[in-house]
């Protein structure tokens, strides 16, 4: 079986669950914390728990073919019985461990080692009266074969000291009850107790002891988990999830995109702007307005390629699948331009401006370089989506024919423009205003469209 998945492990490793609270009987602060321990320390014990089983059974079977050469026959009779029950316990334990919901239940460990306990001492308990009865052996002989099931319920459940203790609580009833009322008041009696009691204690320091050790372990493991997890989404904020799987496997990441949708959105008059306030409240513009854009891009499952100065720049169709390229470019500009009010209001620049040049067609992608990495893209489609930004309204938008061949939402565009573009030619306009986005509304909505 395999271990269980811890589910939301970070959320209270962040909030300090991963502290252990002081004192002997230690505990995580977080109560999931401490369930995941538990199930994960149970988990890396699973091994051992039922390679002990096989050997118990093992010696129970050794008993089985020994004790009729020694044992009398009413007791050699008992002796099977329960040498039977230690077998059937020993594999009711084993096929428990296979259970889905054994790692949660921890009571099943202290229950199965219980019922061995009373078995074995029986067992010893009949073995003791017929060698000494023989003159040949002294009850502290089978105290030290009882402490061997207790070495064991130390280490199974290590890391729940209150449980053990109540384990090891009535197995010293158990072992009272059992050798008590033969050897009062002998020496052999006092001999036995003081070699039990001394395990015992013995037994209760290493349960002590590899409890607060494992729980040390898994403090240290959760927050390294934490750790490589903020760093992979450092990693998965600036690369796509899949080139950076390949970038770990050694492969050059470089893809082609038949057709996508560039989207280019930078602030009006930005370098005026510069020259007018502060740096500190020009940082807190563009922090406002990339912030803004990057709501607006999850919203729209648009990709954010990256910021160039005041320029913010996007792709609809490449790492992120979209139904229509060119609708969620168009969607996710019109939403940006539509908050302007939204980002004077925070920036407090009331001569905030933004527009926006979208162009569809092929662009290549992919990652170069080994310092400061990032995910690319390139091609003509991209200096296009450029050279359209430059021709929009301000608080509008500019497309391309191609996208406009794209888009199911033609008509809130105005009639084309022939324009010529440094670099490319003649090429048709459309041009759009966007409605500002009344401060009512209390749902982030796409910006609606009118025509210019």
């Amino acid at each position: 079986m395999e271990q269980p998945e811890a589910v939301s492990r970070f959320a209270d490793t962040e909030n300090g669950g991963n502290i252990l609270q002081p004192g002997v009987f230690s505990r995580f602060a977080n109560p999931d914390t401490e369930v995941r321990y538990i199930e994960a320390s149970r988990a890396l014990r699973l091994p051992f728990v039922r390679l002990y089983c096989v050997i118990f059974m093992a010696v129970a079977l050794a008993y089985s073919v020994i004790n009729p050469m020694f044992a009398k026959p009413g007791d050699g009779a008992q002796l099977a019985v329960l040498v039977g029950a230690t077998l059937a316990v020993s594999g009711a334990y084993i096929a428990s461990t296979w259970w889905e919901y054994y790692y949660r239940h921890q009571f099943i460990d202290f229950a199965a080692l219980l019922a061995l306990s009373v078995i074995c001492g029986q067992i010893n308990a009949i073995l003791a009266d017929q060698l000494i009865a023989m003159g040949q052996a002294s009850p502290a002989i089978f105290t030290i074969n009882r402490l061997i099931l207790t070495a064991f319920a130390a280490v199974v459940l290590a890391g729940s000291p209150r449980m053990f203790i109540g384990w090891l609580a009535l197995d010293i009833l158990g072992w009272f009850a059992l050798l008590m009322p033969s050897y009062e008041h002998s020496s052999a009696f006092t001999y036995a107790l003081l070699s039990y009691m001394s395990g015992a204690v013995v037994m209760l320091s290493i349960n002590l002891a590899v409890g607060r050790t494992s729980r040390a372990a898994f403090a240290l493991a959760e927050g390294f988990d934490l750790e490589r997890q903020r760093n992979e989404e450092l990693v998965f904020n600036m690369l796509p999830r899949a080139a950076v799987q390949r970038i770990r496997e050694g492969c050059v990441v470089a893809d082609s995109y038949s057709d996508v949708s560039v989207v280019f959105i930078d602030l009006v008059g930005f370098s005026a702007l510069a020259r007018r306030v502060s740096p500190g409240h020009l940082v807190e513009l563009l922090n406002a307005f990339f912030k803004m854009a990057d709501q607006c891009a999850e919203r729209h499952q648009v990709e954010k390629v990256k910021t160039v100065g005041d320029c913010y720049l996007a792709i609809a169709g490449g790492n992120v699948s979209t139904r229509n390229c060119a609708d969620a470019a168009i969607a996710f500009a019109t939403d940006v331009i539509s908050r302007v009010e939204e980002l004077r209001e925070k920036s407090g620049v009331s001569t905030v401006g933004l527009r926006a040049g979208i162009h569809s067609g092929p662009v290549v992608g992919g990652v170069i370089g080994e310092t400061r990495m990032a995910y690319d893209y390139w091609g003509d489609t991209v200096n296009v989506a450029a050279r359209l930004e430059a021709l929009a309204p301000i608080n509008g938008l500019a497309i391309s024919e191609a996208t406009w061949l794209r888009t199911r939402e033609r008509t809130i565009f105005e009639e084309p423009q022939e324009t010529s573009l440094k670099g490319v030619g003649d090429t048709l306009v459309y041009r759009a205003e966007i409605a500002e986005r009344e401060k009512t509304q209390d749902k982030p909505q796409d910006g609606a469209i009118k025509a210019a």
